[in-house]
């Protein structure tokens, strides 16, 4: 039996970022000990990565905003597939916790009369995304960082979380180890919160960072929670393309908002091309009321580089597959062509794009104020996820709760910009209160010493399988799967690409199960990718799988043989799970009725 240190709290929050801190911070201050374990550092999640604001229905700069009008926007965005309980707590309570992330310390940009500045982005109808400058996510992470240190919150950081331990169905805990040192470590949880974000290293150009590898997701898997909605990867139209060495990190979608317009290499606006017909009494037809938009006329339609970001980014690839996109693969984004507009551009961008002037200045020497940028589209967000109650965030597996990117239902089928914020924010929040009220109506669980032993087992495998010719590197097999990926199950779909997707992940799982890694547990990368790859492989084929089913055309789901959309699935949410002998099954699960009053807001908005 291996040697492991215990841990014990009400609350166990896995993961760091916006979600986890928010949810965290909720459980200490209903009474409850708590827990943080995260696979990096204490602030550096990828919600630092999201620079545009936190979308609420403040009514700051636009008094005709609200809750009604941000759930409309939503849920449409979401090609409604989406959870509507969820989107409707969401925009309900959004303002709210802004304003209280305000009062703990965050600082916001302000109007000119000292209140909370909100700026323009895609799928919004009115500017409804409070700002600090390109760096909300980064202010949002230091407020909240702060909180958690205040509630004297216990954080372990640099584990990896292997599995999570059941007495019966109840989750009540989760065994992993550290990753400097390589000790086991068991963390016992009445309650346990998983906040561990997306999948985006499934895929090979990205703009994820290296712990992005569908961790919690799978965990809950595993654990016999649900996931929803996998299908819908969400592709940013905007990362960077050139130099190689920065390809897929993100171009803040802030860019545009604050007038940025794409362009292909003949110099035109070709968005203004393909306006759906959903947003075309809503979207300029014009450069010059396009941007009036940008500069807060009320009365002017948006710019269709502000249309949603699924649109954007497929006809971004159409430029580029006809022959008319930038040298290096992608399309061009101009914000230095304001110039012509106002006077000192040069400063007025440096101030309001700060992050994106010094990340192109200092990768690509290249002047955001002079030059345009190349960009393209990059995998950025999991629309869907484990699949959670929308009040409690509770998953199918009692006492398992979860939040942020990787909890499906409030997205649907495509993610508006700046929601993801507000998202960690709500259902942080929720998730923190209903974990700390599940731990005070249940005693700790009793840990089998056996599915313990069984766990570190798994994970030391590498190290134990005899040298052999068919040996295989973790490192080489994740590769591949991020090419499989990116090549067969990325924007555009077919049935047979993904059919050939599903072979070849079949054939990476046979060949998993030989990885052998050198060395001992302290600090070995060889190991950790290895232990990441199971958890890759499980989302990876969750994402193919249910896409196959979803025969149409939807939100961030586009299939080449169904290029429309499909009343009848318009009905259902796809649903995997483990089936018989752990195979992944997907079933298409009816979307509950939405209440009239609900309805009616969603119709008189159209």
């Amino acid at each position: 039996m291996a040697e492991y240190d215990e841990h014990h709290h009400d609350v166990l929050v896995i993961g760091a970022g916006g979600a986890g801190l928010r949810a965290a911070a909720e459980a200490a201050a209903a009474g409850a000990s708590v827990g943080i374990v995260c696979k990096s550092l204490l602030g550096k999640a990828h919600t630092v990565m999201a620079e545009g604001g936190v979308a609420a229905a403040i009514g700051n700069v636009d008094e005709r905003d609200n809750w009604k009008v941000h759930f409309a926007d939503t849920m449409r965005g979401g090609a409604y597939l989406n959870n509507w309980r969820m989107a409707e707590l969401h925009a309900k309570e959004a303002p709210a916790r802004v304003k209280e992330l305000e009062g703990w310390g965050a600082v916001f940009d302000r109007t000119p009369d000292g209140r909370i500045l909100q700026r323009n982005f895609g799928g919004h109808r009115y500017p409804r995304l409070a700002h600090v400058g390109d760096r909300t996510g980064l202010e949002m992470i230091r407020t909240l960082q702060d909180r958690v240190i205040y509630d004297r919150v216990d954080v372990f950081m640099e584990f990896t979380i292997l599995e999570l331990v059941r007495d019966g169905d109840r989750v009540i805990g989760a065994f992993g180890y550290d990753r400097e040192k390589g000790g086991f470590h068991l963390f016992q949880g009445k309650a346990l919160v998983l906040a561990t974000g997306g999948i985006g290293r499934a895929y090979k150009v990205t703009s994820n960072s290296w712990e992005y590898t569908g961790d919690g997701i799978a965990l809950a898997y595993r654990a016999g929670g649900e996931l929803r909605d996998m299908e819908c990867v969400q592709f940013h139209p905007t990362g960077m393309v050139w130099p190689p060495s920065v390809a897929g990190i993100l171009v803040t979608e802030a860019v545009r908002g604050e007038g940025g317009v794409l362009r292909n290499k003949l110099g035109r606006r070709f968005l203004f091309d393909d306006i759906p017909p959903l947003y075309r009494d809503q979207t300029a037809d014009n450069e010059e009321e396009g941007w009036r938009y940008t500069q807060g006329d009320k009365n002017a339609r948006r710019p269709p580089e502000l249309l949603t970001r699924d649109h954007v980014a497929r006809c971004i690839v159409r430029e580029v597959r006809e022959g008319r996109g930038s040298p290096h693969g992608g399309v061009y984004l101009d914000i230095a062509w304001i110039k012509e507009r106002i006077p000192n551009a040069e400063e007025h961008i440096k101030r309001k794009l700060p992050s994106m002037y010094h990340q192109f200045k200092k990768l690509a020497d290249l002047d955001i104020t002079k030059e345009p940028m190349e960009v393209g589209p990059t995998t950025h967000y999991l629309n869907g996820g484990i699949k959670v109650d929308g009040d409690s965030q509770m998953t199918t597996a009692p006492g398992l709760f979860a939040a942020g990117e990787c909890a499906g239902g409030l997205h649907g089928a495509n993610r508006l910009g700046g929601n993801s914020l507000s998202d960690l924010l709500v259902f942080g929040q929720r998730a923190g209160r209903y974990a700390a009220q599940f731990a005070k109506q249940n005693p700790a669980g009793r840990v089998d010493p056996e599915q313990v032993r069984q766990i570190a087992r798994r994970a030391v495998a590498p190290f134990e399988r005899n040298r052999a010719p068919q040996e295989e590197s973790p490192y080489a097999l994740q590769r591949e799967l991020q090419e499989t990926m990116q090549e067969l199950v990325g924007i555009v779909r077919t049935e047979d690409e993904m059919r050939g997707a599903l072979q070849k992940i079949e054939n990476l799982k046979e060949r998993a199960a030989r990885v052998e890694v050198d060395g001992n547990r302290m600090y070995n990368p060889g190991w950790h990718t290895a232990i990441d790859l199971g958890n890759l492989l499980v989302v990876a084929e969750a994402v193919c799988r249910s896409a196959l089913e979803r025969k149409e055309s939807r939100g961030a789901h586009f299939r080449l043989d169904y290029p429309d959309k499909d009343e009848r699935f318009g009905k259902v949410n796809m649903v995997a799970r483990a089936g018989h002998a752990g195979a992944l099954e997907v079933r298409m699960e009816p979307i509950p009725e939405m209440p009239a009053e609900l309805r009616q807001i969603i119709e008189e908005m159209k």
